[in-house]
């Protein structure tokens, strides 16, 4: 029995953090280009509020991911139009797209609230979905997390094993140096954010025809914060902050497993339900404090596994550059 529900609550981790890869995924992508997507509270709404409402209309899965990926992108190149042409300040065009975003989401959404809609269905993977303990976990699923696992490997491979993944560090981090090297920075930053954005608009789709199906006010509130947090807690690396976001789905579905355990039968469900994002600010806090970084920088040994864990923002994050 214990063991039935272990893999249960890892099975449901790994379902119920598969948005939040996706977004934490496609943040790392444009973050690593320089540019800061701090809209992507609004723009996950606002994508699983159109995902949703597409696979009502059209009852087709496809087009609405397609079409919750392009809200995506759009918010996304507002971004980047805004930073990259107009010179204006990223955080705060992406913390007014964030209102703006919501505010969308629920005057379009009014007519979808609480409706019956098709979700993503389960497919397990046959043979390898009958593998004992791992099949359970891994391979009973259905495509939205095989594409997270997906998406995890391919982010890391393309950033750090290829020439174009290397070029997307070089304008992240020395812009100045890539554009010597013949490299279209603005160019490159637009097309990365664009892709990141996409991502995102891809998991706040996972949300309303996945998680939580169907379609309400603030549906995925909250989320969007922590998946930026999440990239920060990961060190702008794309399995590092994977981890980050299987840690908070774990949180998430421990807490929606708590009532069936007889040790917390009696303590209220909104301790386990806010105990998520308090953990992720402590965590976060941790991780970017410096006493905390001056305790571990005793030794060269300790110092280098600390700095690894903890890593870096790309060294032009959020500035402006001028092709000359």
């Amino acid at each position: 029995m214990e063991t039935n529900l272990i893999i249960l609550t890892l099975a449901s981790m790994l379902a119920d953090s598969s948005p939040i890869v996706f977004a934490v995924i496609g943040e790392t992508i444009s973050e690593k280009a320089g540019v800061t997507n701090l809209s992507l509270d609004g723009s996950i709404l606002l994508s699983a509020m159109v995902g949703f409402a597409v696979a009502y209309t059209t009852n087709n899965l496809y087009i609405a991911f397609i079409a919750a990926m392009i809200v995506g992108a759009i918010v996304a190149a507002v971004v980047a139009f805004s930073s990259i042409v107009l010179k204006l300040d990223q955080i705060a065009v992406g913390f007014v797209l964030t209102l703006l975003c919501t505010d969308l989401s629920t005057f379009f959404g009014n007519p979808f609230v609480r409706k019956p809609g098709p979700a993503v269905p389960h497919m397990p993977i046959p043979i390898l979905s009958e593998i004992p303990i791992i099949g359970p976990i891994f391979f009973n699923q259905n495509t939205v997390v095989y594409l997270s696992f997906i998406a995890i490997i391919a982010a890391w491979w393309y950033i750090y094993k290829t020439q174009p993944g290397l070029k997307l560090q070089g304008i992240g981090e020395r812009p100045a140096a890539a554009f010597a090297r013949g490299t279209n920075v603005n160019r490159q930053r637009f097309i990365y954010t664009l892709i990141g954005g996409a991502l995102v608009g891809f998991g706040g789709a996972s949300y309303s025809l996945f998680v939580k199906l169907g379609w309400a006010y603030h549906l995925t509130s909250g989320i969007g914060w922590i998946a930026l947090s999440i990239v920060i807690f990961g060190g702008w690396h794309p399995i590092r902050a994977a981890i980050g976001a299987y840690i908070f789905g774990g949180l998430q579905s421990i807490s929606g497993l708590s009532q069936s355990i007889p040790a917390f039968a009696n303590v209220p469900t909104q301790v386990f339900q806010t105990a998520p994002f308090a953990l992720m600010i402590v965590a976060l806090l941790i991780v970017s404090n410096d006493a905390i970084d001056r305790f571990f920088s005793g030794s060269p040994m300790s110092r280098k596994i600390w700095h690894s864990l903890r890593g870096a923002p790309p060294g032009a994050l959020g500035s402006v550059f001028e092709q000359e």
